[in-house]
């Protein structure tokens, strides 16, 4: 039942990470476009995209939204595993655990102020005035759910660690 969920799970969020470098391709083609616009004069057309740094900035930050539970399920997430690999295989699998729930409490922290943060711009009505303007909640209203797919994607870690061989987990290890 478990693993069926997990790997429903791991296609939703696989998705999601091809969404993230769908985004990474679209940010690419607006900035070549402003570069080109700026560099290669077109009578009577824009001299670059005004709007091209703003929405740079907002694609890097869905981009890594996106992509942050997929890299966290392949264990691509920084990760400084030397310390484990060199203590007794027991000790190292019951600090997995320490990280695992460390790391679950801080999703859970960060979902639920980010639903908080989300809530209380929409509900002022903020507005994010730069070149664009846009309701500020939406830029905010990735991070709660991206946590929560973080938080989901902890308690399928701790599943797969709990059914593991007793030892660090040897996904992403760089030390042998």
């Amino acid at each position: 039942m478990m693993e069926a969920l997990s790997a429903r799970f791991g296609r939703g969020i696989a998705a999601l990470a091809f969404l993230g470098c769908l985004l990474l391709l679209a940010m690419m083609l607006i900035i070549v476009a402003d570069v080109a616009l700026r560099n290669f004069a077109i009578p009577g057309g824009p001299q670059g995209l005004s709007w091209s740094n703003e929405v740079s900035e907002l694609m890097l930050y869905l981009i890594t939204m996106c992509v942050a539970p997929w890299l966290l399920r392949q264990g691509q997430h920084i990760r400084v595993d030397i310390f484990l690999q060199a203590i007794p295989p027991r000790t190292a699998w019951a600090l997995e655990w320490v990280a695992d729930v460390l790391g679950l409490l801080c999703c859970l922290v960060l979902a639920w102020y980010g639903a908080q943060a989300t809530w209380a711009s929409y509900a002022a009505g903020s507005l994010s005035i730069k070149t664009l303007v846009t309701p500020e909640w939406w830029s905010l209203a990735p991070l709660p759910m991206v946590f929560v797919l973080l938080s989901i994607e902890m308690v399928f870690r701790m599943h797969r660690l709990y059914h593991a061989e007793r030892g660090p987990r040897q996904d992403a290890v760089s030390a042998a």
